[in-house]
């Protein structure tokens, strides 16, 4: 279908259906929604904090926590938004600016840059009696949706722990950093060992005087390429295999063959299986701690004053701590009444629907172990699709599925008991639950 020909079925749709759906957040989430919908000529707007589109990967968006040596961590084969792949001239795994662009090249693909109003901060938003939202602005404006999508992504409020004692010098948490450049001449900590902790520390170990990175537990590190494929691609091409021989033969392999006992790197041993959690996807880290570049401590204890003690007893004459300790999982615009919990977490069915309200929806409401803009996609199409059939009012049944199952998205899978781990998906069974879920409404 053309522009022009989607341009009139939306104002078609616009005049019977009234308000549009509202889309909060203009990055890879907010715009695979409306790519979505504007396919099915389903009304909506976009609003978005920043100044243009792009999300967490403008990194110069000024609450951005995007860095200068950030990479894509799933490879460019099997990142792509659905029927939109990234360039073939793209490496294996792209750079923040690259994958900005992609990102851009979406939107112009797709033409949603003319439905999103830039500089704009939703303060909250409040559902309607009868159904819909109304979403006050920080212009002052309130905007009416027939339905609201939240888009706002995991990563804009910083988890800081809180720890005894006191710290007289400086700190910040890992939202902040931007370059390499900022540790020379200092001696700095990285707390945390996830991703970008990892990357961190890996900037940290090539610049600062001297480098430690803190991990709390064991965890397991995965090389980017296995056999000269991506790894993620390696995984894909391989057989499909039962739940326990997988980790068995993917843990012999990164144990034994790729990456070897983690311990003589002063790292702890892994205390899980190697599917059980989120993997760590930098072997350069591996290096710096091989070269002595960068040095591994256990937890933090406390804090003295310019010294961090740690778990077992040792301390270090720190000058910069860099706080990798992720993010809250949180809406700050809704209200806590429209966010229902369940053991500790969100409960939306399929990590989508709201349970009890028709019109709220999220995406990206989850972790994976594989690439997330192809989940994204598919979270979208379901949203549309649902859409298409409320508005004919043939819902019924999907409905009943909306406020009463809860399938296993995890495929049996047992994931570490954690924050992290809460939105822990298996990325081919939550995509099948997606596909699934979708065909029920055509």
């Amino acid at each position: 279908m053309s522009a022009a020909s989607v341009d009139s079925l939306i104002r078609v749709v616009n005049e019977r259906l009234g308000p549009p759906i509202g889309i909060i957040g203009a990055g890879p989430g907010g715009l695979s929604v409306a790519a979505a919908l504007r396919a099915r000529g389903i009304p909506f707007e976009i609003l978005d904090a920043g100044s243009r589109v792009g999300g967490i990967w403008d990194i110069d968006r000024p609450d951005s926590p995007m860095y200068e040596s950030a990479h894509f961590i799933s490879s460019r084969t099997l990142s792509g938004f659905p029927g939109f792949p990234m360039p073939d001239s793209y490496p294996d795994y792209p750079r923040h600016d690259q994958v900005l662009r992609y990102i851009r090249d979406f939107a112009g693909h797709h033409d949603l840059e003319r439905h999103i109003t830039f500089d704009t901060r939703v303060e909250s938003a409040t559902r309607t009696e009868g159904g819909g939202w109304a979403v006050n602005l920080d212009s002052g404006e309130v905007n009416t949706y027939d339905g609201l999508c939240v888009a706002t992504g995991m990563n804009w409020h910083p988890r800081v722990p809180e720890l005894p004692g006191e710290w007289v010098r400086e700190s910040y948490h890992s939202s902040r950093h931007r370059s390499a450049d900022e540790f020379r001449g200092k001696r700095v900590l990285i707390v945390g060992a996830g991703n970008s902790g990892c990357d961190i520390a890996c900037d940290a170990a090539r610049s600062a005087e001297r480098a430690f990175i803190s991990v709390r537990r064991g965890y397991h590190f995965v090389p980017k390429y296995v056999f000269g494929k991506p790894s993620d691609v390696f995984a894909h091409t391989g057989p499909a295999l039962p739940a326990w021989l997988e980790e068995r033969v993917l843990g012999f392999l990164m144990n034994r063959v790729l990456v070897g006992d983690l311990t003589r790197y002063g790292l702890p041993a892994p205390d899980h299986p190697i599917l059980r959690s989120h993997p760590i996807m930098n072997t350069q880290v591996l290096h710096h701690l091989g070269h002595g570049d960068l040095e591994a401590r256990p937890d933090v204890r406390a804090l003295r004053r310019h010294e961090v003690e740690f778990t077992d007893g040792s301390t270090e004459e720190i000058d910069l701590i860099v706080w990798a300790t992720g993010y809250e999982r949180v809406y700050p615009f809704l209200a806590a009444e429209d966010l229902d919990l369940r053991e500790g977490a969100l409960d939306f069915y399929l990590n989508v629907f709201h349970r009890r309200y028709p019109d709220l929806f999220v995406i990206g409401l989850f972790e994976t172990d594989g690439a997330a803009y192809g989940l994204f996609g598919a979270q979208a199409e379901l949203i549309a699709a649902y859409l298409e059939v409320r508005s004919e009012g043939t819902a019924d049944v999907f409905d009943r599925l909306r406020i009463e199952d809860r399938p296993d998205l995890r495929g049996g899978r047992k994931y570490l008991s954690s924050a992290r781990h809460a939105y822990y998906v298996k990325g081919d069974v939550y995509e099948r639950a997606l596909r699934r879920a979708r065909s029920r409404l055509e």
